[in-house]
Protein backbone atom coordinates (compact mmCIF):
# COMPACT_ATOMS: atom_id res chain seq x y z
CA UNK A 1 0.00 0.00 0.00
CA UNK A 2 1.25 3.67 -0.94
CA UNK A 3 1.11 6.53 1.24
CA UNK A 4 -1.88 7.91 -1.00
CA UNK A 5 -3.86 4.86 0.11
CA UNK A 6 -2.78 4.91 3.97
CA UNK A 7 -4.26 8.25 3.84
CA UNK A 8 -7.15 8.15 2.16
CA UNK A 9 -7.71 4.35 3.43
CA UNK A 10 -8.83 2.85 0.35
CA UNK A 11 -8.59 -0.63 -0.05
CA UNK A 12 -5.68 -2.37 -2.20
CA UNK A 13 -8.44 -4.42 -3.94
CA UNK A 14 -11.07 -1.65 -4.83
CA UNK A 15 -8.24 -0.06 -5.80
CA UNK A 16 -7.09 -2.78 -8.30
CA UNK A 17 -10.44 -2.93 -9.62
CA UNK A 18 -10.79 0.32 -10.36
CA UNK A 19 -7.62 0.24 -12.18
CA UNK A 20 -8.68 -3.28 -14.77
CA UNK A 21 -11.53 -1.12 -15.97
CA UNK A 22 -11.21 -0.33 -19.64
CA UNK A 23 -11.17 3.03 -20.51
CA UNK A 24 -12.59 5.00 -23.55
CA UNK A 25 -9.18 6.58 -25.51
CA UNK A 26 -9.49 10.55 -26.36
CA UNK A 27 -10.13 9.41 -29.98
CA UNK A 28 -13.56 7.42 -29.40
CA UNK A 29 -11.90 3.49 -30.42
CA UNK A 30 -11.68 1.09 -27.80
CA UNK A 31 -8.52 0.74 -26.08
CA UNK A 32 -6.29 -2.85 -26.26
CA UNK A 33 -8.54 -5.10 -23.51
CA UNK A 34 -11.69 -3.32 -23.35
CA UNK A 35 -14.61 -5.89 -23.90
CA UNK A 36 -16.76 -3.27 -25.26
CA UNK A 37 -16.14 -3.61 -28.71
CA UNK A 38 -18.54 -2.08 -31.27
CA UNK A 39 -19.64 -4.17 -34.30
CA UNK A 40 -18.02 -3.22 -37.79
CA UNK A 41 -20.30 -0.63 -39.86
CA UNK A 42 -22.41 -2.01 -42.59
CA UNK A 43 -20.48 -1.17 -46.13
CA UNK A 44 -22.09 -1.23 -49.22
CA UNK A 45 -21.05 -4.43 -51.54
CA UNK A 46 -18.89 -3.55 -54.21
CA UNK A 47 -20.23 -4.46 -57.89
CA UNK A 48 -18.83 -7.38 -59.42
CA UNK A 49 -16.43 -7.07 -62.58
CA UNK A 50 -17.84 -5.76 -65.07
CA UNK A 51 -21.18 -4.60 -63.43
CA UNK A 52 -22.17 -0.87 -62.53
CA UNK A 53 -24.27 -0.01 -60.18
CA UNK A 54 -27.32 2.34 -60.38
CA UNK A 55 -28.34 5.44 -58.04
CA UNK A 56 -30.83 3.39 -56.64
CA UNK A 57 -28.89 0.88 -55.44
CA UNK A 58 -26.13 3.38 -54.05
CA UNK A 59 -27.02 3.69 -50.16
CA UNK A 60 -25.53 7.36 -49.84
CA UNK A 61 -26.49 10.76 -48.25
CA UNK A 62 -26.53 12.47 -51.85
CA UNK A 63 -28.85 11.91 -55.01
CA UNK A 64 -32.40 13.24 -55.23
CA UNK A 65 -34.58 12.85 -52.47
CA UNK A 66 -38.59 12.44 -52.48
CA UNK A 67 -39.81 15.54 -51.99
CA UNK A 68 -37.16 17.74 -53.02
CA UNK A 69 -36.64 20.62 -55.60
CA UNK A 70 -38.47 24.14 -55.98
CA UNK A 71 -42.12 23.66 -54.68
CA UNK A 72 -45.50 24.38 -56.78
CA UNK A 73 -45.86 28.46 -56.90
CA UNK A 74 -42.49 28.86 -54.72
CA UNK A 75 -41.13 32.46 -54.96
CA UNK A 76 -37.20 32.97 -54.68
CA UNK A 77 -36.30 35.24 -51.86
CA UNK A 78 -33.75 38.02 -52.20
CA UNK A 79 -30.66 36.72 -52.51
CA UNK A 80 -28.19 38.05 -49.60
CA UNK A 81 -25.32 39.78 -51.76
CA UNK A 82 -23.52 43.51 -51.57
CA UNK A 83 -26.25 46.06 -52.86
CA UNK A 84 -25.17 47.90 -55.99
CA UNK A 85 -23.87 51.79 -55.84
CA UNK A 86 -26.71 54.01 -55.86
CA UNK A 87 -26.15 57.56 -57.36
CA UNK A 88 -27.62 60.05 -56.49
CA UNK A 89 -29.30 61.07 -60.06
CA UNK A 90 -30.57 57.98 -60.31
CA UNK A 91 -33.98 56.81 -59.02
CA UNK A 92 -34.59 53.26 -57.16
CA UNK A 93 -37.77 50.98 -57.86
CA UNK A 94 -38.18 49.28 -54.51
CA UNK A 95 -40.51 46.11 -54.40
CA UNK A 96 -40.99 44.74 -50.08
CA UNK A 97 -43.25 42.21 -49.96
CA UNK A 98 -45.77 41.18 -46.48
CA UNK A 99 -45.06 37.88 -44.89
CA UNK A 100 -47.68 35.46 -45.09
CA UNK A 101 -50.34 35.44 -42.59
CA UNK A 102 -51.33 38.92 -42.68
CA UNK A 103 -54.17 40.41 -43.97
CA UNK A 104 -54.49 42.34 -47.64
CA UNK A 105 -52.16 45.76 -47.44
CA UNK A 106 -55.52 46.99 -49.24
CA UNK A 107 -58.04 46.98 -47.01
CA UNK A 108 -58.96 50.64 -45.58
CA UNK A 109 -56.93 49.88 -42.74
CA UNK A 110 -53.95 49.10 -43.69
CA UNK A 111 -54.13 51.30 -46.86
CA UNK A 112 -53.89 54.38 -44.25
CA UNK A 113 -51.62 52.69 -42.34
CA UNK A 114 -48.95 52.37 -44.99
CA UNK A 115 -49.76 56.14 -46.25
CA UNK A 116 -49.38 57.50 -43.07
CA UNK A 117 -45.86 55.69 -42.90
CA UNK A 118 -45.11 56.80 -46.28
CA UNK A 119 -46.10 60.29 -45.21
CA UNK A 120 -43.51 60.00 -41.71
CA UNK A 121 -40.78 58.84 -43.37
CA UNK A 122 -39.91 61.93 -44.85
CA UNK A 123 -35.78 63.08 -44.25
CA UNK A 124 -33.56 64.63 -45.89
CA UNK A 125 -32.08 63.30 -47.98
CA UNK A 126 -34.80 60.57 -48.63
CA UNK A 127 -37.78 60.68 -50.73
CA UNK A 128 -40.97 58.55 -51.73
CA UNK A 129 -41.79 59.82 -54.65
CA UNK A 130 -44.74 57.11 -55.99
CA UNK A 131 -45.86 54.18 -54.48
CA UNK A 132 -48.70 51.52 -55.30
CA UNK A 133 -50.09 49.32 -53.12
CA UNK A 134 -51.03 45.30 -53.81
CA UNK A 135 -52.35 42.93 -52.12
CA UNK A 136 -49.17 41.20 -50.87
CA UNK A 137 -46.67 43.89 -51.79
CA UNK A 138 -45.61 47.48 -52.19
CA UNK A 139 -43.73 49.11 -54.72
CA UNK A 140 -42.04 52.42 -54.47
CA UNK A 141 -39.97 55.21 -56.45
CA UNK A 142 -37.64 56.68 -54.04
CA UNK A 143 -34.40 59.39 -54.67
CA UNK A 144 -32.02 59.85 -52.22
CA UNK A 145 -29.13 61.39 -51.95
CA UNK A 146 -26.30 58.88 -51.07
CA UNK A 147 -26.19 55.10 -50.13
CA UNK A 148 -26.49 55.52 -46.90
CA UNK A 149 -29.63 57.90 -46.68
CA UNK A 150 -31.35 55.73 -48.85
CA UNK A 151 -30.33 52.61 -46.64
CA UNK A 152 -31.28 54.12 -43.15
CA UNK A 153 -34.64 55.87 -45.46
CA UNK A 154 -35.14 52.12 -46.07
CA UNK A 155 -34.68 50.66 -42.32
CA UNK A 156 -36.75 53.36 -40.92
CA UNK A 157 -39.63 52.72 -43.33
CA UNK A 158 -39.65 49.22 -42.70
CA UNK A 159 -39.69 49.53 -39.16
CA UNK A 160 -41.99 52.21 -38.42
CA UNK A 161 -44.79 50.10 -41.04
CA UNK A 162 -44.05 46.61 -38.71
CA UNK A 163 -44.67 48.79 -35.46
CA UNK A 164 -47.24 50.27 -36.97
CA UNK A 165 -49.38 46.53 -38.40
CA UNK A 166 -48.20 44.78 -34.85
CA UNK A 167 -49.62 47.23 -32.62
CA UNK A 168 -52.70 48.73 -34.54
CA UNK A 169 -53.74 45.79 -36.22
CA UNK A 170 -52.67 42.74 -35.19
CA UNK A 171 -52.76 43.99 -31.56
CA UNK A 172 -49.49 41.76 -30.92
CA UNK A 173 -46.30 43.72 -29.03
CA UNK A 174 -43.96 42.03 -32.16
CA UNK A 175 -44.26 39.88 -35.25
CA UNK A 176 -42.95 39.30 -38.57
CA UNK A 177 -44.68 41.73 -41.06
CA UNK A 178 -42.32 41.49 -44.41
CA UNK A 179 -41.74 37.66 -45.66
CA UNK A 180 -38.54 38.91 -47.02
CA UNK A 181 -35.72 41.80 -47.82
CA UNK A 182 -36.08 44.23 -49.65
CA UNK A 183 -35.40 44.50 -54.09
CA UNK A 184 -34.09 47.43 -54.92
CA UNK A 185 -33.18 48.53 -58.86
CA UNK A 186 -31.34 51.75 -59.60
CA UNK A 187 -33.22 53.42 -62.68
CA UNK A 188 -30.35 54.93 -65.23
CA UNK A 189 -31.90 55.78 -68.38
CA UNK A 190 -35.36 57.89 -69.44
CA UNK A 191 -37.18 54.84 -70.91
CA UNK A 192 -36.28 53.07 -67.92
CA UNK A 193 -37.99 55.43 -65.71
CA UNK A 194 -40.88 55.72 -68.16
CA UNK A 195 -41.46 51.53 -68.35
CA UNK A 196 -41.15 51.92 -64.37
CA UNK A 197 -43.77 54.21 -63.77
CA UNK A 198 -45.80 52.41 -65.99
CA UNK A 199 -45.80 49.47 -63.74
CA UNK A 200 -45.93 51.11 -60.49
CA UNK A 201 -48.99 53.57 -61.16
CA UNK A 202 -50.70 50.47 -63.04
CA UNK A 203 -49.12 47.42 -61.24
CA UNK A 204 -53.06 46.77 -60.23
CA UNK A 205 -54.28 46.27 -63.84
CA UNK A 206 -51.12 43.62 -63.98
CA UNK A 207 -52.67 41.68 -60.89
CA UNK A 208 -56.27 41.96 -62.32
CA UNK A 209 -57.29 44.49 -60.27
CA UNK A 210 -60.35 46.07 -62.55
CA UNK A 211 -63.21 46.61 -60.62
CA UNK A 212 -61.61 49.89 -58.52
CA UNK A 213 -60.94 51.78 -62.60
CA UNK A 214 -58.18 52.61 -64.51
CA UNK A 215 -56.60 54.75 -62.03
CA UNK A 216 -55.31 52.60 -58.83
CA UNK A 217 -56.97 54.64 -55.63
CA UNK A 218 -54.74 52.86 -53.32
CA UNK A 219 -51.09 54.12 -54.83
CA UNK A 220 -50.23 57.97 -55.95
CA UNK A 221 -51.50 57.82 -59.18
CA UNK A 222 -54.57 60.23 -58.39
CA UNK A 223 -51.76 63.07 -57.79
CA UNK A 224 -49.35 62.45 -60.17
CA UNK A 225 -49.45 64.95 -63.19
CA UNK A 226 -48.38 62.77 -66.13
CA UNK A 227 -51.56 61.29 -67.29
CA UNK A 228 -52.53 62.44 -71.09
CA UNK A 229 -56.33 62.43 -69.62
CA UNK A 230 -56.66 66.31 -67.85
CA UNK A 231 -59.91 64.87 -66.71
CA UNK A 232 -58.33 62.31 -63.77
CA UNK A 233 -59.80 64.22 -60.39
CA UNK A 234 -57.09 65.22 -57.91
CA UNK A 235 -57.93 64.92 -54.64
CA UNK A 236 -57.66 67.96 -52.01
CA UNK A 237 -56.14 66.22 -49.54
CA UNK A 238 -52.19 66.44 -50.01
CA UNK A 239 -50.36 63.36 -51.21
CA UNK A 240 -48.27 61.17 -48.92
CA UNK A 241 -45.19 60.99 -51.94
CA UNK A 242 -43.37 63.59 -52.22
CA UNK A 243 -42.01 65.92 -55.42
CA UNK A 244 -39.28 64.28 -57.62
CA UNK A 245 -36.13 66.40 -57.55
CA UNK A 246 -34.27 64.31 -60.24
CA UNK A 247 -34.19 64.85 -63.80
CA UNK A 248 -35.27 61.22 -64.61
CA UNK A 249 -38.03 61.25 -62.67
CA UNK A 250 -38.99 65.00 -62.73
CA UNK A 251 -39.13 65.45 -66.69
CA UNK A 252 -37.00 63.16 -68.06
CA UNK A 253 -38.95 60.10 -68.53
CA UNK A 254 -41.28 61.90 -70.78
CA UNK A 255 -38.43 62.65 -73.39
CA UNK A 256 -38.68 58.95 -75.12
CA UNK A 257 -41.65 56.78 -76.19
CA UNK A 258 -45.27 57.74 -76.14
CA UNK A 259 -44.19 60.67 -73.48
CA UNK A 260 -46.88 61.17 -71.05
CA UNK A 261 -48.87 58.15 -69.67
CA UNK A 262 -52.12 56.81 -70.76
CA UNK A 263 -54.43 55.47 -67.77
CA UNK A 264 -55.18 52.38 -69.55
CA UNK A 265 -51.12 51.39 -70.84
CA UNK A 266 -50.36 48.24 -69.62
CA UNK A 267 -47.50 46.94 -67.66
CA UNK A 268 -44.99 45.69 -69.95
CA UNK A 269 -45.40 42.31 -67.68
CA UNK A 270 -48.69 41.75 -69.64
CA UNK A 271 -47.40 42.22 -73.32
CA UNK A 272 -45.62 38.81 -73.30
Amino acid sequence: MNIRQQIWGVDPAIAKTRRARPVRSRRGGPRPGDSRVRPPKSRVPLPAKGEQLTFADAKTLGGPRPGSGRKEGHRPKVRHRKRPAHHYDNPVHVTMRRAKGLPSFRVDRLHGLLRGAIRATRRDGFRIVHYSIQNDHLHMLIEADDALRLTNGMKSFAVRVAMLVNHRVMGRRRGKVWGDSYHRRELTTPREVRNCLVYVLNNHLKHGEWEVGLVDPCSSARWFHGWMHRRVPIPPEADAGERAKTWLLDEGWSTVGLGWLHVGEVPRALWK
